[in-house]
Parts: C-alpha cells; sequence; structure tokens
C-alpha cells in the first residue's frame, strides 16, 4: 500500500494543474502519512484500515493533482448526469466518511475501550468533527497562505454551501460505513 501511494503520489506530482495548490493539499497527506508511519509499531490497524485509508488517499492524490474542481472524472460525471459542477470534491467527502469511519472505530475500540454499540455511533461524530474541522483549517489556509489561490484551493465552485454539502456527505458516508459494519457484525 505505501508503495502505491509513493507511485501514485510521484504520478500526480508530474505536472499538476496548479503547483501550489497541488503543495497545500498535499501538506494533509505528509501529515497524514507521517502519522500513519509513526504509529505503525505501536498502533497497528487492521489490514482493512490500511486498505480503506490507501483508497481514499489515492482519491485525494487524483483531486490534488487536477485541482477538485477540473478532476477529469467529475467532468465525465457532469456531463453524464447533467450536472452543473464538477462534482468530484463531492465523491471525496462522502469517501471520507465512507472510509475513514472504520478506522476511526478501530481507534475508539482499541485505545479508547468504547463499548462495540457505541462505537458504531461515536465513528460517526469523530468523522463530523474531522470533516467540520477540516472546512475551517481549510478556509484559515486559504486566507493566511494564498487568498489569490482561494478559489481553487477551496473548490467551492460558486455554491456558497459548499462547506456544509462537504460535511453532510462525510457524514452521509460514515452513517453508511456504519450501517453496513454494524449489519455485517450482528
Amino acid at each position: 500500500m505505501l508503495a502505491w501511494l509513493t507511485f501514485l503520489w510521484l504520478l500526480t506530482a508530474f505536472e499538476p494543474f496548479n503547483r501550489f495548490d497541488w503543495l497545500l493539499e498535499n501538506l494533509l497527506v505528509f501529515i497524514y502519512g507521517a502519522l500513519l508511519l509513526a504509529t505503525y509499531r505501536r498502533f497497528p490497524f487492521s489490514n482493512t484500515s490500511y486498505a480503506l485509508f490507501t483508497v481514499f488517499l489515492s482519491l485525494h492524490l487524483v483531486g490534488a493533482h487536477y485541482t477538485y474542481a477540473e478532476t477529469p472524472l467529475g467532468f465525465w460525471l457532469q456531463d453524464a448526469f447533467g450536472l452543473t459542477r464538477n462534482h468530484y470534491d463531492r465523491i471525496v467527502h462522502f469517501s471520507f466518511g465512507l472510509l475513514i469511519a472504520w478506522p476511526f472505530r478501530e481507534v475508539l475500540l482499541r485505545a479508547a475501550k468504547v463499548r462495540v454499540g457505541w462505537s458504531y455511533f461515536l465513528a460517526i461524530i469523530v468523522v463530523l468533527g474531522f470533516s467540520g474541522f477540516y472546512e475551517v483549517l481549510e478556509a484559515a489556509v486559504a486566507m493566511i497562505v494564498s487568498p489569490e489561490l482561494g478559489a481553487a484551493y477551496l473548490g467551492t465552485q460558486g455554491d456558497i454551501w459548499d462547506a456544509q454539502r462537504d460535511t453532510g456527505l462525510a457524514f452521509t458516508g460514515a452513517v453508511a460505513a456504519m450501517a453496513a459494519g454494524w449489519w455485517r457484525q450482528r
């Protein structure tokens, strides 16, 4: 998985749509990757969680390469379904909830010793909190680091409710993941 992500990162580093936006988007990838590597021996996640991390980070790396508003898959969906905007960013926000809720649940069960029943609910709440925090952090970074790059980095595409919709999609993805996990393990 690390080899795949390294390969994809190198591939997406080659002539990104907007180099500065790509660097901003990849700051979190470096932090996230360093955290996973640093905690690998003390808190190894399940293979399932590492696979989920890999899928999510792959989606993010592709979005960072093109900027989320310019991703070809999003344009294809826009044309195929007659949408008014490129929804790739929405796919990734939904995927954050869908793919990362399970690893959060692992942390809650193993490190916080949360009861199994509560772990499903609390994983959803953690996703909601991280998603909301990310939206605030993203806006702050855009204002501080590069106000002129703000629109490209934020990828709002003219939607004044973009942050709320993104957080709602992460929440929906987490609910779907936890419902599927609960159903499978009942």
